[in-house]
């Protein structure tokens, strides 16, 4: 892209107001301290991602465990591997295991409900992040204004494009995320009637999948001028796909990975929006905590 400039766009992140961020407790998850603690009993934590194999799963993960570290309590963490079945036998298994309090980053919004309710029917308390559960009884959903990141991805790549006559790419994520759908609902509201979306395609937050669909997406509309990517795998596979087509065409992301952020530096990436999932994590932590104790948690 020739002269764009570079930019990270920061989504809104919810945070917990009823929530204190001061720290207490030891700064090891084998140390007893306070926070972590009822009685003589460390609080089990059970942490059900969606998927490991992307880095931002990763980093909200360590929130999770560092904040655990802090508070004193124990977590297990299970990777979904972007299966809501497993995901679904994960939460089973760590409600035998006798977790304390769930923290579930869903695959998808409504597979994951029968997982939620069978935990509220173990009298198991459920914190949602990233993604949203769409039923059961959650205590508290923490997460990135992702309609809000939508928009500005939309309202960057019409400063970008300037023109209302251009063609434009959507790689949508994992159908049924939420994170998918406010994403693509943000951008849709922003962009609608001022560029032209030739093209609407699952790669299910997958970079592969973003390669290979991008690469479809090219045969069947060479002048496509601008794609927005759900996450930043999928903006990084469709960007392959276009250096190898040899094309010159704005990429916007949404994540702000080490690897977006370092190609929005290079010149490659137009753009990604930045989220905070080491913050998200940390938060998930502390309102778990906050419960168990018997205080009031924000929803």
């Amino acid at each position: 892209m020739k002269n764009l400039k570079w930019a990270f766009l920061m989504a809104v992140v919810l945070v917990l107001a009823a929530c204190s961020m001061d720290q207490p407790g030891s700064s090891s998850s084998d140390d007893k301290g306070d926070a972590g603690k009822d009685g003589d009993k460390t609080y089990k934590i059970g942490l059900s991602v969606s998927t490991l194999n992307n880095p931002f799963f990763v980093t909200l993960s360590e929130g999770v465990k560092e904040q655990a570290k802090e508070s004193g309590a124990k977590v297990i963490v299970v990777d979904a591997q972007d299966d809501a079945s497993k995901q679904a036998s994960d939460v089973e298994d760590l409600i035998q295991q006798g977790v304390d309090l769930l923290i579930i980053n869903p695959t998808d919004s409504q597979a994951v409900v029968s997982a939620v309710e069978s935990a509220n029917s173990s009298n198991v308390p459920v914190i949602t992040v990233d993604r949203s559960a769409e039923g059961g009884e959650v205590v508290s959903h923490i997460a990135s204004d992702n309609k809000a990141g939508g928009v500005l991805a939309g309202e960057y790549m019409l400063e970008l494009l300037g023109d209302d006559t251009a063609q434009v790419a959507e790689l949508e994520g994992i159908a049924g995320s939420s994170a998918a759908r406010d994403r693509g609902a943000g951008f849709n509201e922003a962009v609608d009637g001022k560029v032209n979306i030739v093209a609407k395609q699952t790669a299910n937050f997958n970079r592969a999948e973003g390669l290979t669909v991008m690469e479809n997406i090219l045969q069947a509309n060479p002048d496509i001028q601008a794609v927005f990517a759900h996450n930043d795998e999928m903006a990084l596979g469709a960007l392959e796909a276009i250096q190898s087509a040899g094309k010159d065409i704005i990429v916007i992301g949404f994540d702000a990975t080490d690897d977006a952020v370092a190609s929005v530096k290079e010149g490659k990436l137009a753009a990604t929006i930045a989220q905070k999932p080491e913050e998200i994590g940390k938060k998930a932590m502390i309102a778990a905590i906050a419960k168990l104790k018997g205080e009031d948690v924000e929803a």
